[in-house]
C-alpha cells in the first residue's frame, strides 16, 4: 500500500472510531467468514490491511471451500460466507434473514501441469475434456501431440489432480466442461463435488492441488490462476494455454480475463456466468466469486463494519487484485456492488 493510500485509510479510521465502527480494544468488533479458497489470498490481504488501519477490528477468514461457505450461511455459523458458485434459490430460501450475493473479484481457472522439459503446452478443447473424462491417459496422446508438435511430450501416464471437497472452483470448471462437451455433461456433470475417476488424485483446496502438482511429475490439475501463478515460481509447474470458443489458444492473463468478463452481462441480482465466453482473445474459464451476506444482522455494529469492509474491498481493494493474480472488477460492476452493499441491514441510525 502506498504512503498516500495508507495515510488516507488511517484518516478514515479516525472518523470511523468516532462513528462506532472501530472503538479501540475495549470494544472490539469481530467478523468471521468462511468459504472459497479461490479468493482467499486476496481476501486475507484486504482484511489484514483494513484491520491494521482500524484498531479494534478483527476479521477472521477461513478458506475451506465454497460448499462450506454456503452451508455456514445457511447454518448461521459465520458472519459471512464466500463461494465461487452462487447459492441456488432453494438454498437461499433456507436463510430466514435473507441473503445478498456480492461479486467481490474475479479470476481465471487454469490447468496447471508438471512436465519436465515442457515449459509451454497448448490444449485443445477435446484434449482437456478427454483428460478429465479419464479417456486421454498418456502425455504423448495424438490429441495432445497435434497441438504441440515440437514439445518433448513423454510417453508417461497423466496423473490428474482434482479437488476432493465441495468446491466452487470445481463447480465453475465442471460447468465449463459440461458446456463444451455433451459427454461430460452426462457424466460426471456439473457440480461443486463430482464423481471423478477413481484413478485421479484428490487435493484439498487450491493449495492442496498445487502441493500435489509440485510433488508429482507428469501431473495436471485445475486451480485458480493466483495459485497457478505462485506455483510457477518453483520452475516445476506451468500453466497451459487453452483453446477458446473462437478456436484460439489463450493464456490466462489480466487482459484475457477482462475480455471474458466483458462478454458477461451482470443482472440485477449480481449472479452471472460465462461458461464459454465469446471473443478471440477471451480466456475460456473465468468467473466472478461472491461474498454472501445476510440482509439483516441483529448486531448493528457488525452490519456497519461489514458494509465498510466490503466497500473498501470493492473500491480500494481492487487496486491489489491484479498483483495477486485476480481480475479487477469493471467500473460498472463496482457501482452495482456498492449500491447492493447499502442493503446490508440494519441501517446505520446514527
Amino acid at each position: 500500500m502506498s504512503v498516500l493510500r495508507r495515510t488516507t485509510w488511517l484518516l478514515v479510521s479516525i472518523v470511523l472510531v468516532c462513528s462506532g465502527v472501530s472503538c479501540g480494544p475495549s470494544s472490539t468488533v469481530k467478523l468471521s467468514g468462511i468459504g472459497a479458497t479461490f479468493p482467499q489470498p486476496l481476501y486475507q490481504q484486504w482484511f489484514q490491511e483494513y484491520s491494521r488501519a482500524h484498531p479494534g477490528v478483527q476479521i477472521n477468514y477461513q478458506g475451506t471451500g465454497s460448499g462450506q461457505g454456503i452451508q455456514a450461511v445457511i447454518d448461521k455459523t459465520a458472519d459471512f460466507g464466500a463461494s465461487d458458485v452462487a447459492m441456488k434459490p432453494e438454498e437461499m430460501e433456507k436463510v430466514s434473514d435473507g441473503v445478498l450475493l456480492l461479486p467481490m473479484t474475479a479470476g481465471s481457472i487454469v490447468l496447471a501441469y508438471h512436465l519436465d522439459d515442457v515449459p509451454e503446452l497448448k490444449l485443445t478443447r477435446d484434449a482437456y475434456v478427454g483428460i478429465f473424462l479419464g479417456k486421454i491417459t498418456q502425455w504423448d496422446d495424438p490429441k495432445i501431440k497435434a497441438a504441440n508438435p515440437d514439445a518433448k511430450l513423454p510417453s508417461k501416464k497423466i496423473t490428474v489432480v482434482v479437488r476432493g471437497e465441495a468446491s466452487g472452483t470445481t463447480g465453475v470448471f465442471t460447468k465449463h466442461l459440461s458446456t463444451i462437451s455433451e459427454e461430460f455433461k452426462k457424466s460426471p456433470g456439473e457440480a461443486k463435488k463430482v464423481n471423478w475417476s477413481k484413478d485421479f488424485v484428490q487435493g484439498n483446496g487450491n493449495p492442496g492441488v498445487v502441493a500435489n502438482l509440485t510433488q508429482t511429475a507428469n501431473s495436471i490439475g485445475y486451480v485458480e490462476y493466483a495459485f497457478g501463478k505462485e506455483a510457477e515460481k518453483d520452475g516445476k509447474v506451468h500453466m497451459a494455454k487453452l483453446q477458446n470458443k473462437a478456436g484460439e489458444f489463450v493464456a490466462a492473463t489480466t487482459e484475457s480475463g477482462k475480455a471474458a468478463l466483458a462478454a458477461i452481462a451482470l443482472p440485477e441480482n449480481l449472479i452471472a456466468w460465462g461458461p464459454d465466453p465469446e471473443g478471440k482473445v477471451s480466456y475460456p474459464i473465468v468467473t466472478y466469486t461472491w461474498i454472501i451476506c445476510y440482509k439483516n444482522y441483529k448486531d448493528a455494529k457488525k452490519a456497519r463494519l461489514l458494509r465498510d469492509v466490503l466497500t473498501f474491498g470493492v473500491t480500494e481493494g481492487q487496486k491489489e487484485s491484479e498483483a495477486k493474480g485476480y481480475i479487477p472488477l469493471p467500473d460498472e460492476v463496482v457501482g452495482k456492488v456498492k449500491d447492493a452493499i447499502k442493503n446490508i441491514g440494519p441501517a446505520d441510525k446514527g
